[in-house]
């Protein structure tokens, strides 16, 4: 069965949209603005934030999200820089780095694991998106960056910079930020990239969701979450994760599965 979330009313040419189809326990998320390499307006930053909200809703039966930019020449250049021609001083940069927090982090909060494909540039907004992803696949050529040191003159939020100095490490960071570079999937630290992929990418696309899609749901989410939590500063008590794993149906259904020498039947509860 596949499960779409679309707008009612087709977009103005150049407001770009996002799009989710939802076909048993994958979810696609395409970020669809080709003509402007999938630059973000304010209106698909809102929509990322709809196939967020749906996709929570959604943690028993979907068991991958993969997100993709139309194209195939950009997954996200960042946002579009026309709309910063509104803003009129350091306030109206508070708010929407507050905004943008809300999008990141209920990305970053999907319960299900998600597959960040980068064909051509993540870049800026492209590339905070691309690392709250838990898995980034690439095609030769892929460059990720964050070059407004040389471009737009702001900043990113304290929040965003610790994500990325976690997963990069403040060395690279600082190449990214401070001299502006565009680098290529291959220079990222060993493992950011999952696998560089040079030809059949949507066959190894397919590999990758069926083998995440039979794990135990649980206990990706439960994982998920602690792991957010350690990234975060938060208080590392994870009683409630743990009494969710160990008190799930699908516990009690691996341990039988395993002793019984069958292949479990994961319900996600």
């Amino acid at each position: 069965m596949n499960d779409t979330l679309t707008d009612t009313a087709p977009p103005a040419a150049d407001t770009g949209m996002v799009r989710v189809e939802i076909d048993g326990p994958v979810a696609r998320v395409t970020i669809d603005r080709p003509h402007a390499h999938n630059a973000m307006t304010w209106r698909m930053y809102e929509e990322l934030a709809q196939a967020c909200a749906l996709l929570a809703t959604k943690a028993d039966t979907v068991r991958v999200a993969v997100l993709r930019g139309a194209g195939g020449k950009a997954f996200v250049a960042g946002t579009a820089i026309d709309q910063f021609r509104a803003f009129v001083d350091g306030e109206d940069g508070i708010a929407y780095e507050a905004k943008m927090e809300g999008f990141i982090g209920a990305l970053e909060r999907l319960p299900m694991p998600t597959i960040c494909v980068v064909e051509g540039l993540a870049v800026g907004g492209g590339m905070v998106i691309a690392n709250v992803c838990d898995f980034r696949v690439a095609t030769p050529g892929a460059r990720f960056g964050i070059p407004i040191a040389r471009t737009l003159g702001n900043c990113l939020s304290a929040a965003n910079l610790r994500r990325l100095t976690q997963a990069l490490g403040l060395p690279t960071v600082k190449r990214m930020l401070l001299s502006a570079e565009l680098m290529p999937a291959e220079s990222l630290p060993t493992g950011y990239v999952s696998v560089v992929v040079p030809e059949a990418l949507d066959a190894h696309l397919d590999e990758m969701c069926a083998r995440i899609a039979s794990q135990a749901p649980v206990t990706m989410r439960v994982t998920k979450e602690a792991l957010r939590r350690l990234g975060d500063d938060l208080d590392p008590e994870d009683g409630d994760l743990v009494r969710a794993a160990y008190g799930s149906h699908d516990f009690h259904e691996g341990v039988d599965a395993f002793t019984s020498k069958r292949p479990p039947l994961w319900r996600g509860v």
